[in-house]
């Protein structure tokens, strides 16, 4: 669609559903970072990759050991690898263009979500969320599993803290499945059962702020914008937050430790309190005050305008909108079926949702054209009106007053190689070695497919056989393929070679031979004038 016939007070978010995708009982989805993938998992343990501009089937990655259905899907951040997690416990890396397997870990509880490291092309490490217990880094290569801090008493030196049954004051055990790594992959946000944000140091994960959410309530999920800019929690309290991020992205570990550093609390947990208030800012809450439901797969959109989350409530498929302010500014209602999963499109105003019955709804923006954008002049009526014209509107004006046309280098070489940089993604986001697209890889028949194709060839007549000829009559035994080639070709050429030219029969040359017998009118006539001259 061309932006500039596009009413700008519209909204940019979608309207209406366009269409769906079905591949199975699909249960999560994810895009690729430019949006022209579709990774989608199944029930039966298979990842389906759709070409979202063709909306075909591009790739089908199956593990013959994996049954199971499929909980979430992530891809890397060139699109060279996807990383599943299975309901079986078990993470499966598949590479993308070979469709081959890389590797399968096995963990203790069901991962609920995973999350492969931002800042390599090929990651190996991964961020998994079980479901009752707390997120594990998983080295994929080796099956190393390292457990996260979810209280300020299970951070110490130890790099790997043990889980605790109980904690020292005697409360119950935390049971969080909210993580997520910042954009750059070197700090991890927790959210736990309290109610708080722990901000982790990747590699030591020592606890480098608590930023605790009002209300206290259980955090279910966590998401960072695309620009990592903003970052969006879920909570038991049927809320959604909104958090403004004050860390730099390239170097908040750097910024972190200089808070610290320069805090003037005496208290450990005072002083990761304050410097957790230096790095997350409540922007809004966002909650339906009348149904007051829960609140399932939130996030942002491509240009983190706008936040949508999916109604949890049973047999009912709505989807809200909200911009960053808190104002809510669209219901989406679908079908008559449960939301599973929700994906905004990276760049275009498009956003996928998953229905209970496994179809993947396709939720698009309604267009209205404004074609006064092309001459700023016209004025668009809603109904016919008589015009008046000006006294004065077809005078002839005098060259002087005439508009200058504009002057148009017609030699001018015009690049149509070169791509223009999208404005939505960063230069740092670039790269010469990421994967937008997937080659056609067609199936081959099956050999009882082959055999039937050669039989229909068998019985089905060919235009240029022998015994078939142009409006069903059969051809001579002279006339054969290659003089209907010849017949076909001289007609291309204009007529300049004639067609092949058949034997008369006998009759054509006895009309023939009779025909230059006879004289003609006009010998006739000159021969009578002739006598006559004669006579006198």
């Amino acid at each position: 669609m061309n932006a500039s016939i596009i009413d700008p007070l519209q909204g940019d978010f979608p309207e209406v559903i366009e269409e769906y995708l079905e591949h199975g009982v699909m249960k999560c989805i994810a895009f690729n970072r430019r949006g022209t993938l579709v990774a989608a998992g199944c029930s039966d343990g298979s990842c389906v990759i759709w070409d979202f501009d063709t909306r075909g089937v591009a790739k089908v990655l199956r593990d013959k050991d994996c049954v199971a259905a499929i909980t979430s899907v992530c891809w890397s951040k060139y699109g060279h690898r996807i990383l599943v997690s299975v309901a079986d416990k078990s993470l499966i890396l598949w590479d993308v263009v070979k469709g081959e397997k890389i590797s399968r870990t096995t963990l203790q509880q069901t991962p609920l979500k995973v999350y492969l490291h931002p800042g390599c092309s090929t990651p190996s490490v991964c961020l998994a969320c079980p479901l009752s217990s707390a997120p594990l880094i998983v080295d994929l290569n080796s099956g190393e599993k390292t457990v996260l801090p979810v209280s300020l008493s299970d951070a110490g030196n130890d790099p790997a803290p043990p889980l605790r049954n109980k904690f020292s004051d005697g409360s119950a055990p935390f049971t969080p499945t909210a993580a997520c790594f910042n954009k750059c992959g070197d700090l991890i946000y927790v959210g736990n059962s309290k109610g708080e944000i722990l901000v982790i140091d990747f590699k030591t994960l020592q606890i480098r702020g608590i930023i605790p959410i009002p209300g206290g309530a259980v955090i279910k999920n966590i998401v960072f914008s695309r620009n990592g800019q903003y970052l969006l929690t879920n909570s038991n309290d049927r809320t959604l937050r909104i958090y403004d991020n004050f860390l730099p992205l390239r170097d908040g570990l750097k910024t972190l430790d200089e808070l610290l550093h320069n805090s003037e609390e005496e208290d450990e947990l005072g002083k990761l309190k304050a410097v957790g208030s230096k790095c997350l800012t409540l922007l809004g809450a966002f909650q339906d005050s009348i149904t007051k439901v829960h609140w399932k797969a939130p996030c942002f959109s491509g240009d983190c305008e706008w936040v949508i989350g999916g109604s949890a409530s049973k047999g009912e498929h709505k989807i809200y909108i909200w911009d960053r302010a808190g104002h809510l500014v669209k219901i989406l209602e679908g079908p008559k079926e449960a939301i599973i999963d929700l994906a905004w499109h990276p760049v275009h105003p498009i956003v996928l949702s998953v229905s209970l019955t496994g179809m993947v709804y396709i939720w698009a923006k309604d267009y209205t054209e404004n074609w006064s954008a092309f001459a700023p002049d016209f004025k668009e009526l809603e109904e016919n009106e008589e015009y008046v014209e000006r006294e004065d509107e077809f005078d002839l004006m005098p060259e002087a007053e005439k508009v200058k046309e504009f002057d148009v280098d017609e030699d001018e070489e015009v690049d149509i190689m070169a791509v223009e940089k999208d404005s939505t993604f960063s230069d740092s986001d670039m790269s010469q070695e990421e994967i937008c697209f997937l080659p056609a890889d067609p199936t081959p028949d099956t050999p009882e497919q082959q055999d039937k194709c050669v039989g229909d060839s068998n019985q089905t007549e060919s235009p240029l056989s022998g015994e078939a000829g142009q409006n069903g009559m059969p051809l001579s035994h002279a006339s054969s393929a290659l003089e209907a080639v010849e017949n076909s070709a001289a007609e291309e050429n204009g007529g300049s070679r004639l067609k092949r030219k058949r034997k008369p029969s006998e009759k054509i040359l006895e009309v023939q031979e009779e025909t230059m017998k006879k004289p003609t009118q006009k010998s006739i006539i000159s021969s009578k004038s002739s006598k006559t001259k004669n006579k006198y």
